[in-house]
């Protein structure tokens, strides 16, 4: 059998050996930490005592407690509020930018200031400012004859705003990537559509949206993924009170972990916050999957 030559073996080990050390550290740091998650969700684990196997005990408890399930549904209005809420304002403001306005750069600076705030930082902020009785905007409502606005003490109240926080604080990110997405759809396209007599709205459905699509994908598969996991905006505003009604499923693991000190019950937890991940991301994922298929 033939040998390759020199330079085709090198020219293939060369991206491999960039990549190996990348490759270890996604094991390390995920992989091995997920396996360990899952074993652990078969153990009754706390401090101080060995694992002991109990089966499927933690997730027989986990789907038997209404507070999990609630916290679910909690999860899920708050993710679709955020990741929904985020992608139109993110969008209408990419739209905005990516035309003619004066002072841009200043706007677009402006625009992604939330961004490098420390999350909790910008809750505490706004908690502050939204404090039903010291607040500036419950002052400010009163002053106007609306009356206080007393979110602590409404369960709806305070998921809704937990919900604009995290529009708040994460918009930027999908305003990035819809912003870079418009910055490559061919003008001259856009001007042939005109020339046409498409309008406005015309052009941005039939020549703009097609183009930015693939991007919209992304945008909205990461927030959602990544919105799983809201904890700071509930449990810096009410701590998943009153009476747990506004926990969330990270609100809830956190209580099982390190209030209750119940590990297996925790890992149960992580391991369905997951699953539900997986669940509400696979039709975008498929949405791409198919982009890309048809494009290959």
């Amino acid at each position: 059998m033939r040998a390759a030559p020199r330079g085709k073996l090198s020219g293939v080990a060369t991206p491999v050996a960039l990549l190996t050390p990348a490759q270890l550290l996604l094991l390390a740091v995920i992989l091995l930490p997920s396996i360990y998650v899952g074993w652990m969700s078969f153990q009754r684990a706390t401090f101080g005592a060995e694992p002991v196997f109990i089966g499927f005990a933690n997730w027989q408890a986990l789907l038997a407690d209404r507070v999990f399930w609630r916290a679910a549904k909690n999860t899920f209005m708050v993710v679709l509020a955020v990741v929904y809420g985020e992608l139109a304002l993110g969008l209408a403001l990419a739209v905005l930018m990516a035309g003619w306005m004066p002072m841009k750069k200043t706007f677009i600076a402006l625009l992604i200031a939330p961004y490098a705030i420390n999350e909790v930082s910008a809750v505490a902020m706004w908690r502050y400012v939204l404090e039903p009785d010291i607040g500036m905007v419950s002052w400010a409502l009163i002053q106007l004859g609306i009356g206080q606005l007393d979110w602590s003490a409404d369960p709806t109240d305070a998921l809704a705003l937990a919900a604009i926080l995290g529009i708040w604080t994460h918009t930027p990110f999908t305003f990035l990537i819809l912003y870079a997405a418009l910055q490559g759809v061919p003008a001259e396209l856009q001007e042939a559509a005109r020339v046409d007599g498409a309008g406005a709205w015309s052009v941005f459905r039939h020549v703009t949206l097609p183009f930015i699509l693939p991007a919209l994908l992304v945008a909205v598969m990461f927030r959602t993924i990544t919105a799983m996991r809201i904890f700071s905006e509930v449990w810096l505003l009410t701590e998943g009170g009153p009476a747990r009604m506004t926990e969330v499923l990270a609100v809830y693991l956190y209580r099982a972990a390190f209030r209750y000190h119940d590990f297996g019950l925790a890992s149960a937890t992580a391991l369905s916050m997951v699953v539900l991940s997986l669940l509400i991301a696979a039709p975008y994922l498929l949405a791409a999957w198919r982009r890309m298929a048809a494009h290959a």
